[in-house]
């Protein structure tokens, strides 16, 4: 049964240029399978071990993408965990299994988070594959109509590779950046910082995605963030969400941003147009849910540049990502969320 406050095929129209097209249309989504130890704040609760990382957006944008679409992985998987996520994703409907995760010989990621309160937690991680070379990663592209890269460890990419991928590939691209904004210590400890560069790694994407601590972060020394975000949009980056947990998400866009990412590549490389930059905060309905916020801001942006692709409106696939949030704060794991976020019995 479908939620009937949910819909994933909005009946506005696509994109221009997706809508032309003929043949199904694909999806790549870079990002890193991590095999996650959930350790709840109440001690009595058994910790959770299941696939997270990108997992939580590709089960997100299986549930959220118009019919039209499809999903290509853009994933490495490590060769000691590869039998089960092969197993796993063979389980998400929509998504292309053939080439599928690249298995490399390294262990894969794990990554144990410790939560303290709601939305507080420590993350330790062990393990890693190998950040994607241009060289890797451009025959994949082919074929693909846009591009949802999700930074899950943060060394997903180095900064030249991403300014690669975005001077060759033609399609929109959105970023959640993520870990970039968390360093590692001697024992795998994350914290945060403010990330170094951060000027060029957001001019390397269409459109970024961070939380309101990363986002308090953004060129820390250069003063009030708003300020700067309002600075930085145009016509490289044209927009920044921030992602507010139970208050829902903000945004800056460009004085000419247009919701559909179809038209987004039009204006890289040209000069910006005159006009203040527009801000909104779209707040969530209804009252919190209680349960498991892993994976909440994942499910978000992947929920959010799906509603996009569909047709909606900035602030409607705004709403849509915020509602998605929600419902997977009621779910714990990645696996099987689709079927949850669609509102199935028996998810």
């Amino acid at each position: 049964m479908q939620d009937p406050g949910y819909s994933s095929s909005p009946t506005s129209s696509l994109g221009r240029r997706f809508s032309s097209k003929r043949g199904p249309l694909r999806l790549g989504a870079i990002g890193t399978m991590v095999w996650d130890r959930i350790v709840d704040r109440d001690a009595r609760s058994v910790p959770v071990e299941e696939w997270g990382g990108i997992s939580y957006a590709l089960e997100a944008l299986t549930a959220s993408l118009p019919e039209s679409w499809t999903l290509r992985p853009l994933v490495k998987v490590g060769q000691d965990m590869a039998e089960g996520a092969l197993s796993y994703v063979r389980t998400i409907p929509r998504l292309e299994a053939e080439p599928g995760p690249l298995v490399v010989p390294f262990a894969n990621p794990r990554v144990e988070l410790r939560y303290q309160e709601r939305e507080r937690r420590t993350e330790r991680i062990q393990g890693g594959v190998p950040p994607w070379s241009w060289n890797e990663l451009q025959p994949l592209l082919e074929g693909t109509d846009a591009l949802y890269l999700n930074f899950i460890t943060g060394f997903e990419m180095g900064l030249e590779t991403a300014q690669r991928l975005r001077e060759a590939y033609p399609g929109p691209i959105y970023a959640d950046l993520h870990s970039l904004f968390l360093g590692i210590s001697s024992h795998g400890t994350r914290f945060l910082r403010e990330l170094p560069g951060w000027g060029a790694w957001f001019r390397a994407f269409d459109a970024v995605q961070m939380n309101e601590e990363e986002f308090a972060l953004m060129g820390r020394s250069w003063g009030d963030p708003w300020k700067l975000a309002a600075e930085t949009v145009g016509p490289e980056l044209k927009l920044i969400t921030v992602t507010l947990g139970e208050r829902g998400a903000a945004y800056v866009a460009a004085p000419d941003f247009r919701p559909d990412p179809a038209t987004w590549p039009d204006t890289r490389k040209r000069l910006g147009v005159m006009g203040a930059s527009r801000t909104g905060r779209v707040a969530p309905t209804g009252d919190p849910c209680e349960g498991d916020p892993t994976g909440c801001g994942d499910v978000w942006g992947a929920t959010f540049f799906a509603r996009l692709l569909s047709g909606d409106s900035l602030e409607q696939a705004m709403s849509g990502a915020n509602h998605s949030a929600a419902r997977n704060v009621e779910y714990r794991g990645a696996r099987g969320l689709h079927r949850h976020l669609l509102g199935i019995l028996g998810s």
